[in-house]
């Protein structure tokens, strides 16, 4: 399990394959290995390098401390990326992971040749807020929800209608969900619940110079596809891509339609 200290921080990553580096990033409590069940080896097989790792606040990394902020992740995103690769790479990102792939595309441009935001956007609205909020709230006090309830209302929020009317591919996912609880004893995590875009950053993402593709899912209703539309618009030269059937989950519940999305925005 190897290990890169990137300022006062230890991050776990994993890589494999070789050619251009990916660096992939993950959202918020996702452990970087979730990239390795359908992107890793597309981008292996494509001929990439592809490296992902455990954020701050996600276990083996170091955890994150009170104040937490999407500079700190840039940050150390930027700080893997000069470890491991040593010059500008592709980058892709999803939820929080784009938010922090987005932010560093200003701050450390030279240090990005490509770019891909999965499920993301510009601006807070109302809802992405309550959200929000819920979440810490579920966290601070401490309420552990019975596992069937919490597997239930996780496939309700992250994925499509089209895959719920699957039987097989339901009890598939609540399995997968009841094996995976949200675990609300992780003082480590907390602060990766902060990490939100609580501000209008449109204005800011014109400045973005690197190549970036926007890719939504039509039934994601965590990052809908009217936010990721509106920040393609706003970065550009952006081009826009809209997976079908597929929720805030759309690269694990779509990964052919993604993978192949992200692999033509790269060859071109």
């Amino acid at each position: 399990m190897p290990f890169v200290n990137v300022g006062a921080v230890t991050l776990n990553y994993e890589e494999s394959g070789s050619g251009d580096a990916v660096v992939l990033v993950a959202g918020t409590a996702a452990r970087g290995r979730t990239w390795r069940l359908h992107q890793v080896p597309a981008l292996v097989a494509a001929g990439y390098r592809a490296i992902t790792f455990d954020n701050r606040g996600v276990s083996p990394s170091d955890p994150a401390k009170t104040g937490l902020t999407v500079d700190d992740l840039v940050a150390d995103t930027a700080g893997l990326i000069e470890r491991l690769v040593g010059g500008p790479c592709r980058l892709v990102g999803s939820s929080m992971g784009a938010h922090v792939v987005q932010e560093l595309l200003l701050a450390r441009p030279d240090l990005a040749t490509q770019a891909v935001l999965m499920a993301s956007r510009g601006r807070p609205d109302a809802m992405s807020r309550a959200l929000a909020a819920a979440e810490r709230a579920l966290y601070d006090e401490r309420v552990r929800l019975p596992g069937v309830y919490d597997a239930t209302t996780r496939a309700v929020q992250n994925l499509s209608p089209s895959t719920l009317q699957d039987e097989q591919a339901v009890q598939d996912w609540l399995d997968l969900f009841e094996m995976s609880p949200a675990d609300v004893t992780d003082a480590g995590l907390r602060p990766q619940l902060d990490v939100e875009l609580d501000t209008d950053r449109l204005g800011a993402y014109r400045r973005i110079g690197t190549p970036t593709l926007v890719l939504s899912f039509a039934d994601d209703v965590m990052a809908p596809a009217a936010r990721g539309r509106e920040l393609a618009g706003a970065i550009p030269g952006a081009q826009y891509a809209e997976i079908p059937a597929a929720g805030h989950y759309g690269y694990l519940e779509q990964p052919d339609a993604v993978n192949d999305a992200m692999l033509t925005f790269f060859k071109g």
